[in-house]
């Protein structure tokens, strides 16, 4: 897997952080983004920090980031993620875009996923991008343990969907990146409706076992 220029829109956000220092220290080229180019910047001094070696990362605001990278990586709140992605579809045209976006909302009963008119936040990504090829991946993933934990995650597995294959493999092969395996293919950008609301019960078992869960599939060939 070459090294690629990934823009993590909503990298100011707990899981774009820590998200976008696992990409760097990985050696891929990182670009902040953020509402804000100041927060952005800020962000990606505090990865340099973090990475504790020298990684290419730097904070543009998310219009800039996208511009300036071949992958962008949807890392921010669901709400108001309409507004964002139809402000970026010019930027985010002709690129491959991963969504990690989860539609949750919460009661006294916690968390639970929304229903969403397009079927998740992947699918509604896609309908306002057509010219992008939208994969969903990195649903599941602690933004706790992706920041404070140094090793990689190899008790993990990410799961990934989409219609296009080559950018699938892109993605799978990102994967390795937190894990240090491959990602799991995990069919078509459909099944992102059945990925995105099983975060809420990972919260659930968190708050339940005062723990980090993941996800990790059995059966899979090393």
């Amino acid at each position: 897997m070459g090294n690629h220029a990934v823009a993590v829109v909503g990298g100011t956000g707990p899981q774009g952080k820590g998200l976008a220092l696992r990409f760097a220290r990985a050696g891929h080229q990182v670009v902040v983004g953020s509402r804000s180019a100041e927060r952005a910047q800020e962000t990606a001094v505090l990865i340099q920090g973090r990475a504790g070696r020298n990684v290419d990362v730097r904070g543009l605001d998310n219009r800039a980031a996208v511009a300036a990278a071949d992958i962008a990586l949807l890392a921010v709140p669901w709400a108001g993620h309409r507004e964002l992605v139809t402000d970026l579809a010019p930027e985010l045209a002709g690129k491959l875009v991963i969504s990690c976006v989860n539609p949750l909302g919460f009661d006294r009963h916690g968390p639970y996923g929304l229903a969403v008119e397009e079927g998740s936040a992947a699918e509604q990504a896609q309908q306002l991008v057509p010219g992008a090829v939208v994969v969903g991946a990195f649903h599941h993933l602690s933004a706790v343990t992706l920041w404070e934990e140094d090793g990689l995650l190899d008790h993990e597995d990410v799961l990934v969907c989409g219609d296009d294959q080559a950018a699938k493999d892109r993605v799978v092969d990102l994967a390795a990146t937190i894990t240090g395996r491959p990602g799991i293919e995990a069919g078509p950008l459909r099944n992102a409706r059945q990925l995105e609301p099983l975060t809420a019960v990972l919260i659930g078992i968190n708050r339940r076992y005062k723990t980090r869960s993941g996800l990790a599939v059995s059966g899979i060939p090393a």
